[in-house]
């Protein structure tokens, strides 16, 4: 059986772009009569049969929204699509949750797969190989196709959309400041996410912290890695360090990697060392003895003006609205693992 042709294909073969093929295959008065000839004659030699969904891009809307996650088990994500799911629900549009599993390769075959009339437009988290590699082309092609995205936490810079991100600098440097106020002098830096965006800011804004403090940066208690296996490594290397009174962790598995740290050395936490960690689960407040001072990232907000922001797009009349970048104001929530002042 001959395969049938999809949408973006025939655009592709005919150098125009979906919304032409999609228009002209209605009958949209926006397209020459030529371009339709040339456009439904090379739809029929190469199979081309309409969805139920069918020809949809401006005419016609899925009320569904696409959700595209890198982690599953990542607590944060999860309140993110919760998020998403409120909102959406509230709007009356469906969404439809995919994972990337990190994998550049499988974010792009899911964009390309479902912008094929499946979805309205997109809320993601960028993989962490397109990070690595700073590989974009998979977004543009899919906003330049008319499908809108909305990004949010880690995010594609150099791609026009919609963003919603924390104040991760700024957040770190506050963290990391709290540490100095309650006492702390040698304080540690914890990440398994330096190859991600946001665990650079993170890191920019610990450092800002002890050069506004004039503390001299000690190499040896920065554990900048790329997985969760290399920082265990590293920590493995200084545990018999007694200068460490203070961690700063920028990951929940690092948050706990940290206390895990603090527990064999056989600090008292807090009275000897405090720490400080991102974390947005209950596993840090509720699950651990002592239970995590975290700074939190308020996922169900940030999936809430995430599908807000895409929802006002595909509903709005204007051409040409404007892109917005939201930043939302994390919250430092204290707990045992902080000395009190």
């Amino acid at each position: 059986m001959k395969a049938k042709a999809t949408l973006k294909q025939i655009a592709k073969e005919l150098n125009v772009s979906v919304s032409t093929v999609s228009k002209a295959l209605n009958d949209s008065p926006e397209i020459s009569e030529m371009t339709k000839i040339k456009i439904k004659e090379y739809a029929k030699l190469k199979n081309y049969k309409p969805n139920i969904i069918g020809l949809n891009l401006k005419n016609r809307k899925t009320k569904t929204i696409g959700v595209i996650i890198p982690n599953i088990l990542n607590s944060f994500f999860a309140k993110v699509f919760s998020g998403i799911e409120k909102v959406a629900d509230k709007k009356g549009y469906n969404v439809i949750m995919c994972i990337s599993n990190e994998s550049l390769e499988k974010e792009a075959h899911t964009l390309e797969m479902l912008s094929n009339g499946t979805i309205d437009g997109f809320i993601l988290s960028v993989s962490e190989e397109a990070q690595k590699l700073h590989e974009y082309n998979h977004f543009k092609e899919i906003i330049n196709d008319g499908t809108p995205i909305v990004m949010f936490d880690r995010i594609a810079e150099g791609v026009d959309c919609d963003k919603v991100i924390v104040d991760d600098f700024d957040s770190a440097l506050n963290s990391t400041q709290r540490l100095i106020d309650l006492g702390c002098k040698n304080i540690a830096l914890f990440s398994s996410i330096d190859n991600l965006s946001v665990g650079k800011l993170r890191a920019e804004g610990y450092l800002k912290a002890l050069e506004n403090n004039n503390i001299t940066i000690n190499p040896n208690l920065i554990l900048r890695t790329d997985s969760e296996d290399d920082l265990n490594e590293k920590i493995e290397k200084i545990l018999d360090s007694d200068t460490i009174d203070g961690i700063f962790a920028l990951e929940e598995s690092d948050s706990v990697a940290a206390l895990k740290f603090g527990l064999k050395k056989g600090n008292k936490i807090p009275e000897e060392l405090s720490i400080i960690g991102f974390a947005d689960g209950i596993l840090a407040s509720r699950r651990l003895s002592p239970s995590l001072t975290t700074v939190s990232q308020h996922g169900i907000e940030i999936g809430e003006v995430a599908a807000k922001l895409l929802i006002e797009r595909l509903e709005s009349k204007e051409e040409h609205l404007p892109y917005e970048t939201v930043v939302i104001k994390t919250k430092l929530k204290e707990r045992e693992s902080t000395r009190k002042l």
